[in-house]
């Protein structure tokens, strides 16, 4: 009977773990569709078709007033190697602490992130790294009309925004640690594989969660490999 009720127990927690991880996936697409939706105030069109990975942490949520601790979990995507079309599967990852330069009220923000070159995308395949730091970081421009041929965006390695309360904008972030969630990928691919691994395009098929989400990608930004 004991035997019994630990195996439901644990198969129950499983269950509501792999709940969470295909949640996680889906609310990323959905804060993809929200922003985009509206052009004029969303991510400039040619910083998408330039962009090696992209980051997005829904709900990331924030404790104390203007300076606290801040915890996300969310996912990464980066374009597949040269001679493969599209977006890599994604690969799950946790942000932890930082300040945000931009504070936009509200519990929660969602994040986004985009790595605009090769360096910035080589420090996003470590398994962990600080934004700001070991990766420079910077407010991205928002809205078709947003002059993004500057030198400072041109030579950023990854464009920072958030959005809270229907409010999207650059926000410079820094002291952010950004790391992979093996675990969460266990879950979601239903084995051990590393966070490299995914955004290199080896983690094989592509879960069914993660299909939405992968293909606005596409459709959104070109997807010529880089």
């Amino acid at each position: 009977m004991f035997l019994r009720i630990t195996l439901v127990t644990v198969m129950t927690a499983a269950m509501g773990l792999a709940t969470h991880e295909l949640e996680r996936v889906q609310e990323a697409d959905k804060v993809l569709q929200e922003i985009m939706k509206v052009p004029e105030t969303g991510i400039p069109q040619d910083l998408l078709e330039k962009a090696h990975c992209m980051v997005i942490v829904p709900g990331m949520k924030k404790a104390g007033f203007i300076v606290g601790g801040r915890y996300g979990v969310g996912v990464a995507t980066c374009r597949n190697p040269k001679g493969k079309m599209g977006w890599t599967a994604p690969s799950t990852v946790r942000i932890e602490g930082g300040s945000f330069g931009l504070q936009i009220g509200g519990g929660e923000v969602d994040v986004v992130l985009m790595v605009m070159n090769a360096r910035g995308a080589e420090k996003l395949m470590k398994s962990e790294f600080t934004l700001g730091g070991e990766a420079s970081a910077m407010a991205g421009p928002v809205g078709r009309s947003a002059k993004a041929e500057t030198d400072a965006l041109m030579h950023a390695e990854i464009l920072s925004y958030s959005r809270s309360r229907g409010l999207f904008a650059g926000a410079e972030i820094t002291g952010a640690t950004l790391r992979s969630d093996d675990d969460a990928n266990k879950v979601l691919y239903g084995k051990a594989i590393t966070h490299e691994d995914i955004l290199h395009g080896k983690a094989g098929k592509m879960p069914q969660v993660a299909q939405p989400l992968i293909a606005r990608l596409n459709r959104l930004s070109a997807v010529e490999a880089r």
